[in-house]
Order: C-alpha cells, then structure tokens, then sequence
C-alpha cells in the first residue's frame, strides 16, 4: 500500500526501517500513552505486525524526501470491514498537522479503497489525541473508566471514538478541520 498526501508518504515497513522506528519507540516522551518497547520488542512488532503479517496492522509514516515520520496503527479488528487507527509520531514532527494529514488519508483509504464499515481509534491522551480524534469527524462512543494501566502506574480512562461509513459519506469525514 503506498498513500501520498501533500508532506507524507503513507508506506508499508520494511524491516530496514527498524533504527528509525526504534528511535521514535525508545523516546519515553514520545512513548508516554504506550506500552513500553525494547529494541528486541520493537524488531519482533516490526517483523510480525508490519512486514510479514497480510494485510499489515501498521503502516509508515515517511516524510517526502525525508526521514520515517512516524508508526500509524491501520488494523482490522473485530468483524471484517472495521479498522483500528492510530498514530505514533517523532516528537519533532508534533505540533505540525502530520497525524491529522496521515489520518485523513487513511480514513479515506479506508472507506474509497476497502469499503470499511467502520474506523475506530481508543485513546488515554486527553490533551492530544482526542481533539484531534475530534477534528478528524469520529464520534465519541464511550469511556472505559480507569480501563487502562498508564506507565506511571496509575489506572486511565480510555476514550473510544468511531466514525461509520454513513457518516463518511454524509461529510462528517474531516468536518471539524
């Protein structure tokens, strides 16, 4: 699968991308909503996850002429047709539209290209992650009170947003940008 929009390259991995990867997933920043990875880990989540697994759970996010950007989770799960996304980004390219621009393209993909029912996406990160959920037209369909184990050991909410292929359709895709 390869996407383009104006600043990326939406791309399968290839394991020659695993220094990359492993310099986004070893910034604990960076890594603050997610599970803990070793070197050893995210090789393994490289290869099985993104390089041998049909279809791929996750895809890269490439800068055009540029470095890896950033990890986007794009999984099926549950039934067929209803995707999983996600977004782990290089701490430099916060800040810049490249989640939302990534996340467009792949909503897009999602309902033009694999006639998707649904696209979900959870998160803990209410400072980031769910404005941007938000913008992106996904719906807020619950919250998993104190669901999740955060790195510092406390107990989080987890926010569950989903935008269904009507809504799509209808142009609630993207309307709050």
């Amino acid at each position: 699968m390869r996407l383009e929009t104006d600043r990326l390259i939406v791309r399968n991995f290839a394991m020659d991308d695993l220094p990359a990867l492993w310099d986004i997933f070893r910034d604990e920043e960076t890594m603050a909503h997610m599970a803990p990875m070793t070197r050893e880990g995210t090789e393994e989540f490289l290869r099985e996850f993104c390089v041998e697994r049909t279809p791929p759970g996750g895809f890269a996010a490439q800068l055009r002429g540029g470095p890896l950007a950033g990890y986007l989770l794009f999984n099926q799960v549950d039934a067929p047709g209803i995707y999983e996304l996600g977004w782990v980004l290089r701490r430099d390219c916060w800040g810049k539209g490249l989640a939302r621009e990534a996340s467009r393209a792949l909503l897009e993909y999602a309902f033009t290209a694999l006639d998707a029912h649904k696209v979900i996406a959870q998160t803990e990160d209410t400072a980031r992650a769910v404005p941007l959920l938000e913008r992106l037209g996904m719906v807020r369909e619950g919250v998993q009170r104190r669901h999740g184990l955060g790195r510092d050991g406390a107990w989080k909410d987890i926010y569950w947003y989903g935008l269904l292929r009507e809504e799509y359709e209808n142009g609630n895709y993207g309307a709050h940008l």
